[in-house]
């Protein structure tokens, strides 16, 4: 067994030295400033405890620093998993409750175990089955989302439900009872962190700030919310005057200990941990190619999985919630300097001190000021610029992308990503059944063969080449049956056709009975079977079958070969535009 496979830290460790450390430790002390405040206001986010998301933020960080591949990702709790975790807990105990907080520790749990198991067997292919237009309709609705159940906190009224439909029903009914203190508080950090997204740097660039320096002081502007509300909230005595705070949040680490497999919990979040497992792989792998290209490295999306799910595995042994990589974090890694994933470590040492002396001071942090934070973080989701453009190039695209949206916020958030995977799979098999296929024809004076519809080309009455686009297989072998046995109905002077190959990759058995069916066919109807341009393995597959030796015609390395073979120096008798 290649241990490196599996632990990628001994890729790195053997090389570390000072100046990786030095750089590595000032990016984690600022990732630790930023994930304090992420991790408080997602597992508010999550229906949680505050101390869940700080749980999830210690030991999941270092154990991918272990297992994982990306030098700068960092994994913690993130807005949408924590939407997609509050949406598979409703149902199952109220918020709050021991059971509520049993069965996100669980469900962070299974989550890893079907990651690890998915990573051993190399299954990081299935994420390939949510196509971009899904998972970006999804994130735009789950965004919505997110918006919409935190206003509540911005506003200071109750509100709740599982859609967008009840939530902004129990929003509007609550406006009666709209408070002020925490009206104030909440939109003071809401325009705070949208001047620091969009205007900070600009402002700390005039200042003569370097360049590198104030971007990370913008991206970490959400710490300087807290430290203020949080003082303010302490002196002003907020809590007393209506305004939510977190409260109290128990100091020391968690212990280590197994989730109580209760069937009545584990059974219901089998379905939920599969869908939060494969959209924070997908999120966390784009995350992580996106920053691993800047430097020209590369990440295994396999060893991901491994990595992705030991990290849930070690969030539920330690109580926490299920965890990803997450963009803003990452983002602000790499821009720090992170240069290994030891910058991770240090994070979670950070975050480990911070729960055992900070808590006291979160106690009086305004759940207003987590609610703006989470807001703004989200707000950069929400595309839809992305659907226009997606209807113009693709309507059935289009049509995926919008009914993951729409049932996203009208029913669940379950039932859009479930919706979205069965039209992405759905399409994928409608598009590969009816494979394009084109009359190709010589383009004069070259060894070029274009197709019939767009090119003015040579063609002989007698021989046609029928260029196939797509790998053949169970699902079109029907299909090409139908357009052959179509052409040959069309033209009764042909006596020779030749499939011309070049787009086929793979033939299953299904295709290849089919292809046996057609040579036998053809036979009958006086018609002789070729092949040009088969790609090495689909030939190496195809020396395993029958059909080379029963082809009634040759197997041409190039179809201009096969154009001299069959039509040598006869002229075309016509030509066609």
């Amino acid at each position: 067994m290649n241990l490196k496979r599996y632990l990628p830290i001994l890729q790195w460790l053997q090389d570390y030295d000072r100046g990786q450390a030095s750089s590595d430790l000032v990016a984690a002390l600022i990732v630790t400033v930023l994930l304090i405040p992420q991790s408080l206001a997602y597992a508010l986010l999550a229906g949680l405890p505050a101390q869940v998301g700080l749980y999830a933020s210690i030991l999941p960080l270092a154990v991918y620093a272990v297992f994982g591949t990306s030098r700068t990702l960092s994994v913690g709790p993130v807005a949408v998993i924590s939407l997609m975790t509050a949406a598979a807990l409703a149902p199952l105990a109220d918020v709050g409750t021991e059971q509520y907080i049993a069965a996100a520790v669980l469900l962070a749990l299974v989550s890893g175990v079907m990651l690890v198991v998915m990573g051993i067997f190399r299954f990081g292919f299935l994420a390939n089955f949510l196509s971009h237009p899904v998972i970006s309709g999804f994130m735009s609705a789950s965004a919505i989302l997110i918006v919409a159940s935190q206003l509540k906190h911005v506003l200071g009224i109750p509100a709740s439900g599982h859609n967008l439909l009840e939530l902004l029903g129990t929003l509007f009914a609550g406006l009666g009872e709209l408070h002020g203190p925490t009206l104030m508080v909440g939109m003071g950090v809401f325009l705070f962190l949208l001047f620091a997204r969009s205007g900070l740097k600009p402002l700390l660039l005039k200042l003569g700030v370097p360049a590198r320096i104030a971007g990370i002081f913008a991206r970490t502007a959400p710490i300087f919310a807290v430290v203020v509300t949080t003082y303010l909230a302490w002196q002003l005595s907020l809590g007393e005057k209506g305004v939510g705070l977190v409260g109290f949040v128990p100091s020391g680490l968690p212990a280590l200990t197994l989730p109580d497999f209760d069937q009545a919990l584990w059974q219901p979040v089998m379905v939920s941990a599969l869908l939060i497992s494969v959209v924070g792989f997908v999120e966390s792998v784009s995350v992580g190619q996106t920053l691993a290209a800047r430097r020209r490295q590369r990440i295994d999306p396999d060893q991901e999985l491994i990595g992705l799910g030991t990290a849930n595995i070690s969030a539920g042994l330690s109580g926490g919630m299920p965890v990803t990589g997450g963009f803003s974090r990452s983002v602000v890694n790499f821009d720090a300097g992170a240069e290994t994933p030891a910058a991770g470590a240090y994070a979670a040492i950070g975050i480990a001190l911070a729960t055992l002396f900070l808590t006291p001071m979160i106690a009086y942090l305004p759940k207003a000021t987590l609610a703006a934070t989470i807001i703004v973080a989200v707000i950069q989701l929400v595309d839809m610029p992305a659907m226009v453009r997606t209807w113009r190039y693709s309507r059935s695209d289009s049509g995926a992308m919008l009914a993951t949206f729409l049932l996203t916020l009208a029913h669940s958030v379950e039932a859009g990503i479930i919706a979205g995977v069965l039209l992405s799979v759905v399409m994928l098999l409608y598009r590969t059944s009816r494979p394009h296929s084109a009359v190709v024809g010589r383009v004069p004076g070259t060894e070029h063969f274009r197709n019939v519809q767009r090119y003015d080309v040579e063609l002989c009455p007698k021989v046609t080449f029928l260029r196939v686009d797509e790998s053949l297989y169970f699902a079109n072998a029907r299909f090409l049956e139908e357009r052959v046995l179509e052409l040959v109905a069309g033209s009764p002077e042909m006596t020779d056709l030749v499939l011309v190959c070049p787009g086929v990759n793979h033939v299953d058995a299904s295709a290849l009975e089919s292809l046996e069916a057609i040579n036998e066919r053809l036979q009958e109807a006086g018609v002789a079977l070729h092949l040009s341009e088969v790609k090495g393995p689909v030939m190496d597959r195809l020396k395993h079958s029958d059909l080379l030796e029963e082809l009634s015609g040759e197997v041409y390395l190039s179809t201009f070969g096969a154009w001299q073979g069959l039509i040598g120096d006869r002229s075309p008798q016509r030509m066609i535009g």
